[in-house]
């Protein structure tokens, strides 16, 4: 039976179709496989001898993704030493102290640099005080040593809409400070005893890893940011400069020559549809991620929450 023009034309073009879906599906595999090659590869392992980059920046929390790449870095013999490069101001207390001590046990097997770029404030300049050697530049912000728990008040606006709250609580200091009821003074006594003892153990880190006495570094750990310059003058940092003089001091005091290539082992942050909605509409501000801040923060500008 003749077969009908129209039918070896769709079939023609059916099968044209196949080949294309095929080959893309093809190119499709091929990229894939190369990718998840590139990502599960061991760090460092194709570049030889290196020195490894890693940027903290924007809102610091306990970020489990980036600890983990700490720890290959630390396991990596061919990475001969690590350059942390901060631009944050700072964040959860318990973020800055994780980023605190991951470089240290870095530094047990190789030289940890920190290189502050225009912020490193609070849990940023505790990130800092992890490494062997800090540099910052002259304009760069940095200090802000204290820590602070924040609440609001609003029972005087609830009286004026006639709303009045009711909690149940097994003790007077259950979910204190609460915006919902008054501050008692026995919750701003607990509250105090929590800064306070958070407080002494980020002055212990800035005393432990900088040229000061305890009495020195309580007059500095008041609260107040410092420029680079100013930084350097009182012992929180150790110079002025960016990666050129990272890699001179490297190569000067630990034979790291500046000719190694550098790995950047930066996570990359793959946001969902709904963050980059929430970016697109809000800017690049860092509000967003302030914002999820809670609990004891180590932050410059905490109003941003």
């Amino acid at each position: 039976m003749p077969v009908d023009a129209d039918i070896l034309f769709d079939r023609r073009r059916l099968k044209r179709k196949l080949v294309f879906w095929r080959v893309l599906g093809a190119v499709a595999l091929v990229g894939l496989i190369f990718s998840l090659i590139w990502r599960f590869a061991e760090p460092g392992g194709p570049l030889g001898d290196h020195v490894a980059t890693l940027t903290v920046a924007g809102v610091i929390t306990d970020d489990q993704d980036r600890l983990e790449l700490l720890q290959s870095i630390e396991e990596d013999d061919s990475a001969r030493a690590l350059i942390v490069y901060i631009d944050s101001p700072g964040g959860t207390f318990v973020g800055g102290e994780t980023l605190y001590l991951a470089p240290r046990r870095v530094a047990e097997h190789k030289p940890v640099v920190a290189v502050m770029r225009e912020m490193a404030a609070s849990g940023g300049y505790m990130t800092a005080l992890g490494a062997d050697r800090i540099f910052a530049r002259e304009g760069t912000i940095t200090g802000s040593i204290g820590v602070i728990m924040q609440t609001a008040d609003v029972t005087g606006l609830l009286d004026k809409l006639g709303i009045k709250p009711e909690a149940i609580k097994s003790s007077p200091l259950k979910a204190a400070p609460n915006p919902l009821e008054e501050t008692t003074p026995q919750a701003r006594i607990a509250m105090r005893s929590i800064i306070n003892d958070m407080y002494g153990a980020f002055l212990e880190m800035v005393v432990d890893r900088r040229p000061l006495q305890p009495a020195e570094a309580g007059k500095l750990a008041d609260g107040r940011v410092f420029t680079g310059r100013q930084a350097v003058a009182n012992g929180l940092i150790d110079a002025i400069g960016g990666l050129r003089e990272a890699r001179l001091w490297l190569e000067d005091t630990h034979e790291v020559s500046r000719d190694l290539p550098m790995n950047d082992m930066t996570p990359s942050v793959e946001d969902d549809l709904v963050q980059r909605l929430v970016s697109s509409a809000i800017g690049n501000s860092g509000a967003s991620s302030a914002l999820r801040l809670d609990g004891l923060l180590s932050v410059w500008h905490p109003q941003l929450r």
